[in-house]
């Protein structure tokens, strides 16, 4: 009986006419890379702000349940999971999606945490990674069964990338990692080649995203002659993707200096040794020192300007760091002298350093002025270089200069180096003095003023000639400087001829020009054009523009109006009023009676 009962179970589950083939599974279809990046991108992480898009991932799944009816209990929590029975809708794929995006999201909010996590948020960070590998394993699953082919190859490469950086922020199985993010790739580059526009080239902005983690697993594993250079150049490329990426990257340089601290015993300064007892002030001394390097190396002729900037910035940052340390150490020193003096040392040449190198990021920005000051606009929208910019630049470096010269000799018992750095101070404040007063010369021109700019430039090319005088007289010549004063001087001697022309020219042609002026004032203001307004051209078929030839807009209307002439109420003086009689009317007024006792006491 059983066997017989067992044949026909199967031949109705075989048969065509049973009901369950006559129900087609829904096959959904969502485009997961897509998804995932317009997430992202509008809501934080454009900024980096990890933190903002959790929360609206969890905000995301909040109303997701509420919308699927999926909630977990009213009063107590009882955990309802997602199976394949349980995927109706394609909701249900969005909130495992977004379940795994929220705990990624939360993991790369601990990773950018200012000092970088310690071993507790550590732990807690890699538990968050193995959470989002975890759902975007049951995502990968799920559309492997519930989507089309596309979605399940996306969710594929989805689940192989967030497994491959748990293993890339675990430092171990490089192997695995690599080949999870080869998978993920290879993906991306296939469906890159089909789909409209809009997709294929997200496909190959995320392959591009993958292709450093890839280098570095390669690197990791041997099989890469990468130099470090080349690992901070692929760590200055952007992208959520590489975050995790820069954040190693910046790691395994911090251990490096950490390591080359212990050997940095000294900081060297105008032929003064300081002592460097703070591992910190150390890591922020060689941080400033790798910066320093990138600016002055082999390769900063071809780095452009705003990456110099960049660095500037970070430069900055470390000797600042540098300074802060040392004055706590100032403050914690107590009555020690011997300290209190290394330390106070040490303060003034880091200060000088910084300094020196933010007189160099100045004259950097003076490049970049000069350059969009002589070069013609192709864009309208490009901004404009004016001198006086180029003034008030120049005023900066005079104080940079004036500021540095005064931290040098602050010292009482000060070595002959100190004496050449505050000559060289006074050679450089002489030569911003000159070339400041060119583009003040410059800007008076500019407004018309021609005896002040002659005076300026006349000005500018004296002390221009005294600097050019001071910088020859050295011994170590400034060759680069020296051109440069030699062709302000030139120009200054140019321009000055101009304006002493030009001034001579507007003088013999003011008698001409004022008597052409007062030849054709009228009384009746006929020689001056009259205004149209579009009120008067009511009735004429013209264009609201205004005229081809004319800069202004047009008017609507005379504002305020103007005065009209109006009919006035005629002054009738009464001339007669004095002479008239009146005559008496006291018989006529009414006459008021009065009782006994009103007229006894009136």
């Amino acid at each position: 009986m059983g066997k017989k009962e067992n044949e026909m179970s199967a031949m109705e589950i075989d048969d065509p006419k049973s009901d369950g083939s006559e129900q087609i599974l829904p096959r959904f279809s969502m485009n997961v890379l897509q998804l995932m990046k317009t997430s992202q991108s509008q809501h934080g992480l454009r900024h980096g702000d990890y933190a903002r898009y959790r929360r609206y991932c969890s905000a995301r799944l909040r109303r997701l349940f509420k919308s699927l009816k999926f909630t977990h209990g009213r009063g107590k929590y009882t955990r309802r999971a997602i199976v394949e029975s349980t995927v109706t809708d394609v909701r249900f794929l969005h909130v495992v999606f977004y379940m795994a995006e929220r705990a990624w999201s939360h993991a790369m909010e601990k990773r950018q945490l200012p000092d970088g996590p310690n071993a507790r948020q550590r732990i807690y960070l890699i538990g968050r990674l193995r959470k989002s590998v975890k759902w975007a394993s049951l995502f990968s699953s799920l559309c492997s069964i519930k989507t089309d082919s596309r979605t399940s190859l996306e969710a594929e490469a989805y689940a192989s990338y967030m497994k491959g950086t748990l293993l890339f922020e675990q430092d171990q199985n490089w192997e695995t990692a690599l080949a999870c993010f080869k998978n993920a790739r290879a993906v991306y580059e296939e469906l890159g080649k089909y789909g409209d526009l809009e997709n294929q080239v997200l496909c190959r902005e995320r392959v591009e995203e993958l292709e450093p983690s890839i280098r570095y697993c390669l690197h990791k594993i041997g099989k890469s002659n990468l130099q470090t250079s080349e690992l901070l150049q692929i760590g200055e490329m952007e992208g959520p993707a590489l975050d995790l990426f820069k954040a190693k990257i910046e790691a395994a340089m911090e251990e490096a200096r950490s390591q080359q601290a212990a050997s940095l015993t000294e900081f060297n300064w105008l032929g003064y040794r300081f002592p460097v007892s703070n591992p910190k002030s150390r890591v922020s001394i060689l941080k400033a020192q790798d910066f320093e390097k990138e600016l002055q190396g082999p390769g900063a002729e071809s780095l452009p300007a705003e990456k110099k900037l960049t660095i500037y910035d970070k430069l900055f940052t470390a000797y600042h760091d540098a300074r802060n340390t040392i004055r706590s150490d100032l403050v914690s020193a107590g009555n020690a002298e011997s300290v209190k003096d290394d330390l106070n040392g040490l303060d003034k040449a880091v200060g000088a350093v910084l300094g020196q190198r933010t007189i160099e990021r100045n004259q950097l920005l003076v490049k970049i002025a000069k350059s969009k000051l002589n070069r013609k606009r192709d864009d309208k929208t490009e901004k404009v270089t004016k001198p006086e910019e180029l003034v008030r630049l120049y005023d900066l470096l005079l104080q940079n200069v004036a500021d540095l010269s005064d931290l040098i000799s602050s010292g009482r018992d000060r070595k002959p180096e100190e004496i050449a750095f505050e000559e060289e101070c006074q050679r450089k404040s002489l030569a911003f003095r000159a070339e400041r007063c060119f583009y003040l010369a410059k800007s008076y021109s500019l407004a018309g003023k021609r005896v002040e700019a002659y005076a300026l430039y006349c000005r500018a090319r004296s002390l221009a000639e005294d600097a050019l005088s001071k910088f020859q007289s050295i011994a170590n010549k400034d060759e680069g400087t020296i051109q440069e004063l030699k062709a302000l001087s030139k120009e200054c001697r140019a321009n000055s001829c101009i304006e002493h022309a030009t001034g001579i020219m507007e003088e013999e042609k003011a008698p001409e020009n004022l008597s052409k002026k007062i030849s054709t004032i009228s009384l009746n203001d006929t020689a001056t054009k009259a205004e149209k307004y579009l009120v008067d051209k009511l009735e004429v078929y013209e264009s609201a523009v205004g005229d081809a030839n004319t800069k202004m807009a047009p008017k609507i209307e005379r504002f305020p109006p103007a005065f009209q002439s109006i009919p006035r109420n005629p002054i009738v003086l009464d001339l007669a009023y004095n002479c008239i009689e009146f005559p008496v009317l006291e018989e006529r007024k009414k006459k008021v009676q009065r009782g006994f006792i009103s007229r006894l006491w009136g």
